[in-house]
Protein backbone atom coordinates (compact mmCIF):
# COMPACT_ATOMS: atom_id res chain seq x y z
CA UNK A 1 0.00 0.00 0.00
CA UNK A 2 1.28 3.55 -1.08
CA UNK A 3 -0.20 6.61 0.75
CA UNK A 4 1.47 10.00 -1.16
CA UNK A 5 0.89 13.51 -0.16
CA UNK A 6 0.64 16.03 -2.83
CA UNK A 7 2.12 19.29 -1.06
CA UNK A 8 4.69 20.74 -3.13
CA UNK A 9 8.47 19.94 -2.45
CA UNK A 10 9.60 23.49 -0.68
CA UNK A 11 13.21 24.92 -1.06
CA UNK A 12 15.75 24.44 2.07
CA UNK A 13 15.56 27.55 4.22
CA UNK A 14 17.70 29.17 6.29
CA UNK A 15 18.19 27.66 9.89
CA UNK A 16 15.67 29.11 13.01
CA UNK A 17 17.42 31.02 15.00
CA UNK A 18 18.82 29.46 18.25
CA UNK A 19 16.03 28.12 20.79
CA UNK A 20 15.59 30.37 24.29
CA UNK A 21 16.84 28.38 26.64
CA UNK A 22 14.34 26.08 28.75
CA UNK A 23 13.18 27.14 31.96
CA UNK A 24 12.41 23.95 33.29
CA UNK A 25 13.84 20.43 32.78
CA UNK A 26 10.15 19.43 31.80
CA UNK A 27 10.51 22.16 28.62
CA UNK A 28 13.35 20.31 27.93
CA UNK A 29 12.00 17.23 27.74
CA UNK A 30 9.27 18.22 25.51
CA UNK A 31 11.63 20.05 23.26
CA UNK A 32 13.58 16.76 22.76
CA UNK A 33 10.51 15.13 21.74
CA UNK A 34 9.73 13.19 25.21
CA UNK A 35 12.76 10.74 25.03
CA UNK A 36 13.69 8.33 27.48
CA UNK A 37 15.28 10.45 30.49
CA UNK A 38 18.23 7.78 30.50
CA UNK A 39 18.84 9.25 27.02
CA UNK A 40 19.66 12.93 28.76
CA UNK A 41 22.69 13.35 29.32
CA UNK A 42 23.13 15.98 32.76
CA UNK A 43 27.04 15.59 32.40
CA UNK A 44 28.01 18.53 30.92
CA UNK A 45 24.93 20.42 32.47
CA UNK A 46 21.92 20.87 29.65
CA UNK A 47 23.14 23.76 27.55
CA UNK A 48 26.61 23.64 28.21
CA UNK A 49 27.40 20.59 26.46
CA UNK A 50 29.65 21.42 23.05
CA UNK A 51 31.37 19.42 20.09
CA UNK A 52 34.45 18.01 22.08
CA UNK A 53 31.47 16.50 24.16
CA UNK A 54 30.13 14.34 21.59
CA UNK A 55 33.52 12.77 20.81
CA UNK A 56 34.24 12.11 24.16
CA UNK A 57 34.47 8.37 25.47
CA UNK A 58 34.66 8.64 29.22
CA UNK A 59 35.97 5.77 30.98
CA UNK A 60 35.62 4.21 27.43
CA UNK A 61 31.95 4.00 26.98
CA UNK A 62 31.11 3.28 23.37
CA UNK A 63 27.72 5.02 23.66
CA UNK A 64 26.78 7.52 20.87
CA UNK A 65 25.53 10.80 21.43
CA UNK A 66 24.05 13.64 19.22
CA UNK A 67 24.31 17.62 20.16
CA UNK A 68 20.85 19.05 19.95
CA UNK A 69 21.40 22.80 21.19
CA UNK A 70 24.06 22.30 24.03
CA UNK A 71 22.35 19.12 25.39
CA UNK A 72 24.00 15.42 24.71
CA UNK A 73 21.22 13.14 23.65
CA UNK A 74 22.29 9.44 23.50
CA UNK A 75 20.92 7.66 20.22
CA UNK A 76 18.86 4.86 20.53
CA UNK A 77 20.11 1.68 18.81
CA UNK A 78 20.03 -2.11 19.90
CA UNK A 79 21.87 -4.82 18.33
CA UNK A 80 18.96 -5.66 15.76
CA UNK A 81 18.47 -2.08 14.21
CA UNK A 82 22.33 -2.17 13.61
CA UNK A 83 22.32 -4.80 12.37
CA UNK A 84 19.79 -3.72 9.24
CA UNK A 85 21.54 -0.59 9.18
CA UNK A 86 24.65 -2.17 8.67
CA UNK A 87 23.06 -4.36 5.82
CA UNK A 88 21.87 -1.29 4.25
CA UNK A 89 25.04 1.00 4.16
CA UNK A 90 26.66 -2.58 2.48
CA UNK A 91 24.21 -2.45 -0.29
CA UNK A 92 24.05 1.10 -0.39
CA UNK A 93 28.01 1.34 -0.86
CA UNK A 94 27.79 -1.09 -3.52
CA UNK A 95 25.36 1.09 -5.77
CA UNK A 96 27.58 4.32 -4.86
CA UNK A 97 30.58 2.97 -5.91
CA UNK A 98 29.41 1.34 -9.10
CA UNK A 99 27.43 4.32 -9.69
CA UNK A 100 30.49 6.65 -8.68
CA UNK A 101 27.99 8.62 -7.02
CA UNK A 102 29.91 9.80 -3.99
CA UNK A 103 30.37 8.25 0.02
CA UNK A 104 28.16 6.34 2.52
CA UNK A 105 28.67 6.95 6.35
CA UNK A 106 27.29 4.94 9.22
CA UNK A 107 25.86 5.40 12.03
CA UNK A 108 28.87 6.99 14.12
CA UNK A 109 29.50 9.41 11.71
CA UNK A 110 29.08 13.52 12.84
CA UNK A 111 27.14 15.63 10.78
CA UNK A 112 27.10 19.41 11.46
CA UNK A 113 23.83 20.37 10.24
CA UNK A 114 23.15 23.86 11.97
CA UNK A 115 25.74 25.23 14.53
CA UNK A 116 24.69 23.43 17.80
CA UNK A 117 23.58 20.66 16.26
CA UNK A 118 24.88 17.67 15.49
CA UNK A 119 23.26 14.60 14.07
CA UNK A 120 24.43 10.83 12.99
CA UNK A 121 22.16 9.49 10.86
CA UNK A 122 22.06 5.62 11.44
CA UNK A 123 23.09 5.64 7.32
CA UNK A 124 23.72 8.14 5.30
CA UNK A 125 24.27 9.30 1.55
CA UNK A 126 26.41 12.15 0.51
CA UNK A 127 27.27 12.92 -2.89
CA UNK A 128 29.78 14.31 -5.16
CA UNK A 129 28.25 17.92 -5.42
CA UNK A 130 28.97 18.28 -1.59
CA UNK A 131 32.75 17.19 -1.92
CA UNK A 132 33.86 19.07 -4.80
CA UNK A 133 37.52 17.86 -4.16
CA UNK A 134 36.36 14.34 -3.61
CA UNK A 135 38.10 14.57 -0.46
CA UNK A 136 36.90 13.84 2.93
CA UNK A 137 36.91 16.87 5.18
CA UNK A 138 39.74 17.05 7.89
CA UNK A 139 37.61 18.07 10.60
CA UNK A 140 35.61 15.38 13.20
CA UNK A 141 32.49 17.33 12.85
CA UNK A 142 32.35 19.03 9.74
CA UNK A 143 29.65 21.36 8.46
CA UNK A 144 28.19 18.30 6.14
CA UNK A 145 24.13 17.55 5.50
CA UNK A 146 23.39 14.33 3.63
CA UNK A 147 21.08 13.82 0.43
CA UNK A 148 19.84 10.72 2.53
CA UNK A 149 19.26 10.23 5.82
CA UNK A 150 18.30 6.71 6.79
CA UNK A 151 16.88 5.92 10.48
CA UNK A 152 15.96 2.06 11.93
CA UNK A 153 13.67 3.02 14.36
CA UNK A 154 14.27 2.00 17.62
CA UNK A 155 11.94 1.24 21.16
CA UNK A 156 13.88 4.30 22.72
CA UNK A 157 12.84 6.80 19.63
CA UNK A 158 9.84 8.64 19.94
CA UNK A 159 7.52 10.08 17.18
CA UNK A 160 7.69 13.63 18.39
CA UNK A 161 11.54 13.04 18.13
CA UNK A 162 11.40 11.84 15.03
CA UNK A 163 9.38 14.57 13.10
CA UNK A 164 11.20 17.10 14.93
CA UNK A 165 14.47 15.39 13.05
CA UNK A 166 12.60 15.35 9.62
CA UNK A 167 11.90 19.32 10.29
CA UNK A 168 16.00 19.70 10.91
CA UNK A 169 16.71 17.65 7.90
CA UNK A 170 14.78 19.33 5.09
CA UNK A 171 15.15 22.87 6.97
CA UNK A 172 19.04 22.42 6.21
CA UNK A 173 18.82 21.04 2.93
CA UNK A 174 18.49 16.80 3.42
CA UNK A 175 16.81 15.74 -0.07
CA UNK A 176 15.15 12.23 1.04
CA UNK A 177 14.46 10.81 4.16
CA UNK A 178 13.75 6.50 5.43
CA UNK A 179 12.60 5.92 8.08
CA UNK A 180 12.50 2.27 8.79
CA UNK A 181 9.82 0.09 11.59
CA UNK A 182 11.25 -3.06 12.43
CA UNK A 183 8.38 -4.46 14.43
CA UNK A 184 5.85 -3.87 11.49
CA UNK A 185 8.37 -4.03 8.90
CA UNK A 186 7.06 -1.10 7.37
CA UNK A 187 8.61 2.89 6.17
CA UNK A 188 8.27 5.59 5.43
CA UNK A 189 9.88 7.44 2.57
CA UNK A 190 9.75 11.45 2.74
CA UNK A 191 10.90 13.31 -0.09
CA UNK A 192 10.02 16.71 1.90
CA UNK A 193 8.58 17.67 5.01
CA UNK A 194 4.99 16.78 3.62
CA UNK A 195 5.77 14.37 1.05
CA UNK A 196 5.37 10.82 2.53
CA UNK A 197 5.33 7.45 1.05
CA UNK A 198 4.37 4.05 3.75
CA UNK A 199 5.44 1.54 2.53
CA UNK A 200 4.89 -2.52 3.49
CA UNK A 201 7.22 -5.24 3.32
CA UNK A 202 6.37 -6.01 0.04
CA UNK A 203 7.39 -2.83 -1.48
CA UNK A 204 10.78 -1.79 -2.19
CA UNK A 205 13.12 1.10 -1.12
CA UNK A 206 13.86 3.69 -3.96
CA UNK A 207 16.88 5.73 -4.36
CA UNK A 208 15.00 8.45 -6.52
CA UNK A 209 16.07 11.43 -7.01
CA UNK A 210 18.99 10.98 -4.59
CA UNK A 211 20.41 7.00 -6.16
CA UNK A 212 18.31 7.20 -9.42
CA UNK A 213 18.07 3.53 -10.00
CA UNK A 214 18.31 2.04 -6.89
CA UNK A 215 15.81 -0.59 -5.88
CA UNK A 216 15.08 -2.60 -2.71
CA UNK A 217 12.88 -4.75 -1.88
CA UNK A 218 11.83 -4.05 2.06
CA UNK A 219 12.02 -8.05 2.87
CA UNK A 220 14.82 -8.56 1.24
CA UNK A 221 16.10 -6.47 3.53
CA UNK A 222 14.74 -7.72 6.43
CA UNK A 223 15.40 -11.68 5.25
CA UNK A 224 19.34 -10.76 4.56
CA UNK A 225 20.01 -8.91 8.00
CA UNK A 226 17.99 -12.08 10.14
CA UNK A 227 20.12 -14.52 8.30
CA UNK A 228 21.37 -16.51 11.59
CA UNK A 229 19.83 -14.65 13.94
CA UNK A 230 18.23 -16.26 16.48
CA UNK A 231 14.40 -17.54 16.69
CA UNK A 232 11.64 -17.22 19.55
Amino acid sequence: MTTTATSPTPAPTEAAPEPAVPETLADLHLRLGGVPLERIRCQPPPGTATEADVLLRPNGEKRLFELVDGVLVEKAMGLYEARLATVLAYLLEQFVEQHDLGFVFGADATMRLRPRLVRLPDVSFVSWERFPNRRLPAERVPDLVPDLAVAVISEGNTEAEMEGKLDEYFATGVRLVWYLYPESRTARVYTSRTDVHLLTENESLEGDPVLPGFRLLIRDWFERAERGRGRD
